[in-house]
């Protein structure tokens, strides 16, 4: 009973902290589409913005204090989780997946990274 109310502990601050980490990215990409439409910003610059949005939020959701131990490997995890929901949400809008696999990896990577660091500094 002890270990079933430990794993429901973990999933509950796993889905918190992505929330969490999905509410910034709401309001970030919202500013974002802001400022495209106001300044009128180029592709490249959109990519950098759309990149930075990616870490800070895997940065973040790694520092989160919520694991006390092997914080590292929390902030992986949440990067992972992260991805994976960035790219199923991606792919059931797109009915498929439109980028390449090298893409694909490179922005997991970014991802589990970011939070792998996010983790390594909380």
């Amino acid at each position: 009973m002890e270990h079933a109310k430990g794993n429901k502990k973990i999933v509950l601050k796993v889905l918190s902290t992505l929330l969490i980490m999905y509410i910034l990215t709401g309001v970030a990409l919202f500013v974002l589409a802001f400022l495209l439409y106001k300044m009128e910003l180029t592709e490249n610059i959109v990519t950098i913005g759309i990149t930075a949005i990616y870490v800070v939020s895997g940065l973040l959701g790694g520092i989160g204090k919520r694991m006390k131990t092997r914080r590292f490997l929390w902030g992986i995890i949440m990067g992972a989780a992260y991805f994976l929901v960035l790219l199923i949400g991606s792919a059931l809008l797109n009915r498929g997946l439109t980028s390449d696999m090298l893409h694909i990896g490179l922005t997991l990577v970014m991802c589990m990274g970011a939070g792998m660091i996010g983790g390594m500094v909380s």
